[in-house]
């Protein structure tokens, strides 16, 4: 009996639905706009997720960071001083010394910093420049194109040369080749020796124009902060990371003359880390996106309780019908609860075919590989049935409550 009545009840608000297209319409378009963002948002996440785990695969799942202080815990603070404010920073000794260490393969000495460069009349402000290691190529996701990386020896020297990403080059040397030219960064005359084309994908556009130069170079040439500098640790291949890190952390504190019970002056960062630092600032984006799409979901469900007031008016009668014949108030309540929960899922597969849709043009024509998540398609019909039920109570239980004589005399 139950199932039987739920195919009535579908079949009934399929024909509602058909017999007035326009209200129809209008009434399931909340619910459509609200499932298709949720949709296509979940989707876009996703992809964003997939390219970290992909860009943490490059680096190394081993490996690790080691840097003034954690990042991924830094809070705004308003009064007094970060506790991490008499850090000492790491020195490139200490990064050389991690090196030397039997669960170390090698140690990057990384420094960030903005710098403007121009060739000849042409001028960028705030290129992003990284000075570092020559083995920086490993753990970027990309290749040299033209020139050649810079070598051990250009380190040592603290040489005045750089490696250029490609838009970079294009925007100043055109269609020039800029091998062995000179550029001035800040101030400071620069030679170039390569170009460097990253793989693409959703960050690489964020970053597109930046420099790569030996880190003994940005200190001495462009007196980069040395509060900046951190160190990318490649775990041995016969080490574990904890190993690794164990040994990392002995060292610096040793060569800091730590006591037993002093707090660690450095941060060990995990690549997990980045990725959970990441998972928390995409998961209240997604709360928000999900807070306002739930008000289209209320305007889908206000005109879901419109629809079926108009429904059980126009078929009162029938309903008188059906309870002269014997069908009770939970049958009635039941019947009517599955046509609203039928209206809102055709809206909700509406919007599932238009974010899905939205997602497969996001992945075909831009960096992010958006894929939908089954949870989002679960989420979506969850919301969907939800919707129908509360906001088709209302009705239903009218319709339920109608006296048959009154409904039977009904015109």
């Amino acid at each position: 009996m139950r199932i039987e009545s739920i195919y009535e009840g579908a079949a009934l608000a399929v024909e509602q639905l058909r017999t007035n297209k326009f209200r129809s319409g209008l009434t399931i378009l909340g619910i459509v706009v609200g499932v298709a963002t949720v949709m296509a948002m979940s989707a876009m996440i996703a992809g964003i997720q997939i390219t970290i785990t992909d860009m943490m695969e490059k680096v190394g799942p081993k490996n690790f960071m080691v840097a003034r202080f954690d990042f991924n815990d830094v809070q705004i603070v308003t009064s007094g001083r970060p506790p991490w404010a008499d850090n000492p920073a790491l020195s490139p000794r200490e990064i050389s010394a991690m090196s030397a260490l039997p669960g170390v393969k090698t140690a990057l000495a990384s420094v960030d910093l903005g710098r403007e460069i121009s060739y000849q009349s042409q001028r960028l402000s705030s290129v992003s420049i990284s000075g570092t290691d020559v083995s920086w190529p490993d753990y970027s996701a990309g290749e040299i194109v033209a020139g050649h990386n810079m070598l051990p020896h250009d380190v040592r020297a603290s040489a005045p040369v750089a490696v250029l990403s490609e838009p970079l080059a294009g925007e100043l040397f055109g269609s020039l080749n800029p091998i062995g030219r000179t550029v001035r960064i800040g101030d400071r005359p620069f030679e170039v020796i390569g170009v460097f084309r990253q793989v693409d994908n959703v960050f690489a556009s964020l970053n597109k124009n930046f420099v790569v130069m030996p880190y003994t170079a940005a200190l001495k040439h462009l007196k980069a902060d040395t509060r900046n500098m951190s160190a990318l640790v490649v775990t041995a291949e016969t080490a574990t990371q904890d190993e690794a890190m164990d040994q990392v952390i002995a060292a610096l504190r040793a060569s800091r003359r730590l006591h037993p019970g002093d707090v660690n002056d450095f941060a060990v960062i995990r690549q997990e880390e980045l990725l959970d630092s990441f998972n928390r600032v995409t998961g209240v984006f997604f709360m928000v996106m999900l807070a306002l799409s739930s008000v289209g979901l209320m305007v889908g469900g206000v005109g879901v309780i419109a629809i079926m007031m108009i429904a059980v008016t126009e078929r009162t009668r029938e309903i008188g019908i059906r309870k002269a014949m014997g069908a009770t108030r939970r049958e009635i309540l039941w019947q009517f609860l599955v046509e609203s929960t039928t209206v809102t899922t055709i809206g909700a597969a509406i919007g599932m075919a238009l974010g899905g849709g939205s997602a497969f043009l996001v992945a075909a024509f831009t960096p992010i590989p958006a894929a939908v998540p089954l949870g989002a398609v679960v989420a979506a019909l969850g919301m969907a049935a939800v919707a129908g039920i509360l906001f088709g109570m209302w009705p239903a239980w009218r319709a339920a409550r109608l006296d048959p004589v009154e409904a039977l005399r009904y015109e």
